[in-house]
């Protein structure tokens, strides 16, 4: 067997091919049911010896079913290796997968964009491997703890680089005292001079609001390690020989010039840390729909991960012909669906009389004019993200624990974003009643939108106490 037949409740109204992962692998997970199924463990192992565990189930190996469970097994790991990360994989009872998976995860496979994001965050190639129960590794998170966040004390600077603008709040004692948000093109500048001056040129538009500068925390997106960019959209545009000169180290040399202690992280975990402190919760999962899918994690017991959680470049749409990623060369991932991308690329099945020569932004904000007066074409973008979302959160469920999942960024501006989780939530209800039950599906109020993230990135870095005894 090749292929799965699908049936959706909610068809997106302006794209009907979409082929929910969720509802494809129930589907899958029936046919294991009724014809026999076998355990399956995957191990992803960081060079630092964290490692994380997830079980699934596949269908026997026979002949009839290995294409549906390679096409099964390497979307899951896809969205493990983008979601948690690691650069070893280890698969305990399908040994007959790991030869294709290694093929496909290679420099020269269908998922080379994949394998090069592997090597560049973790410094070496992916290994896949097929290993015995017995030598998987036990799960160990190194998460950054609730040391990361939370501090409050103090004159601070927060930060958020986005794709089309760029936030900085100056803070004091966790009151905002100043914010502004300033345009800026970051994504196809080869120059990185242009990211770290106007990087600096926010910091310094803060600190004129404080009497002085006692640490800065910044949120962008990309993966950031240690203060080190390793892959960043922001930065895409910057050749590779000067990447690792001029951008792997940027905020390390921004908080020497700063001489406070400074912390960046994903922007997805500073929407989801802003969000697990103005809740005071854990199991947190934050959703930025901006010019990308931004994502991050704040577990159960309210701690940042070190978990990657890029869901742009998740699978969310197993259809054969789903939209291309321009970036990775996949289809079918997030960011095609949950972004400013998203909504330029349902314009024209909707009917609207939009330029679509014009900046993707700019398209945005003339769906949300024409959402104001109350046009239905408009309204028909917003619901056919919202129905995706909600199968896209049945999703993001197996591979999180979930109790609150906030939903925010420019795309989510005006009514629409209101009619987007409403969507959402009646798919969920009518296709997965006890994931609906289980998570809380909403948005911040325009205060948590505008400040709450800015506190969140400024609380990041904790301040050394002084010595007594230093001058």
């Amino acid at each position: 067997m090749t292929s799965l037949e699908i049936t959706l409740r909610h068809q997106p109204e302006l794209h009907p091919e979409f082929v929910p992962a969720s509802l494809w692998v129930r589907e899958y997970h029936e046919l294991c049911r009724q014809h026999g199924q076998r355990p399956l463990t995957i191990a992803l192992v960081r060079p630092d010896g964290s490692s994380s565990l997830y079980r699934e189930t596949v269908l026997p190996a026979a002949a009839e079913w290995q294409f549906l469970n390679l096409r099964h097994v390497e979307r899951v790991l896809k969205f493990l290796l983008w979601a948690r990360g690691g650069s070893r994989v280890l698969l305990a009872g399908a040994p007959e997968l790991a030869a294709p998976l290694k093929e496909i995860y290679s420099t020269r496979g269908a998922r080379a964009f994949d394998a090069d994001f592997v090597r560049r965050v973790f410094d070496e190639d992916p290994v896949v491997e097929a290993v015995p129960e017995s030598e998987l590794p036990r799960p160990k998170t190194a998460g950054r703890g609730k040391s990361a966040g939370r501090h409050l004390e103090g004159c601070r600077i927060g930060f958020d680089l986005g794709g089309s603008d760029r936030k900085c709040a100056a803070v004091i004692d966790g009151e905002l005292a100043h914010s502004e948000e300033i345009p800026w093109d970051p994504y196809f500048q080869k120059d990185p001079g242009y990211h770290r001056e106007g990087i600096m040129d926010s910091l310094r538009n803060a600190a004129r609001h404080l009497p002085r500068v006692d640490a800065i925390g910044g949120s962008a997106a990309g993966v950031y390690v240690n203060n080190r960019v390793r892959v960043a959209s922001l930065f895409r545009g910057v050749p590779e020989e000067l990447f690792k000169d001029r951008v792997e180290n940027m905020f390390l040399d921004i908080a020497r010039d700063w001489n406070v202690p400074l912390q960046v992280v994903n922007d997805g975990d500073v929407t989801a840390l802003a969000g697990s402190m103005e809740l005071d919760d854990g199991a947190v999962l934050g959703v930025a729909m901006g010019t990308s899918t931004a994502a991050g994690y704040v577990d159960s017991g309210g701690s940042i991960t070190n978990w990657l959680s890029e869901l742009a470049f998740v699978p969310l749409d197993y259809h054969p012909d789903a939209p291309v990623d321009e970036w990775s060369g996949d289809r079918g991932c997030g960011v095609q669906y949950f972004s400013q991308q998203a909504v330029a690329r349902l314009i024209p099945a909707a009917g609207l009389d939009i330029d679509q020569s014009l900046p993707q932004r700019e398209q945005l904000v003339a769906v949300q004019d024409l959402m104001q007066t109350g046009d239905e074409r408009a309204a028909r973008v917003y619901r056919t993200i919202g129905t995706c979302f909600g199968y896209a959160v049945a999703q993001y469920a197996r591979f999180y624990a979930i109790r609150h999942l906030l939903v925010l960024g420019r795309v989510l501006s005006g009514p629409g974003g209101e009619l987007l989780l409403d969507q959402a939530r009646t798919v969920l209800r009518d296709e997965f009643p006890e994931t609906a039950a289980a998570i809380e599906l909403r948005m911040p109020d325009e205060k948590q939108k505008r400040h709450g993230q800015a506190i969140a990135a400024a609380s990041l870095p904790p301040i050394e106490p002084k010595d007594a005894n230093s001058e």
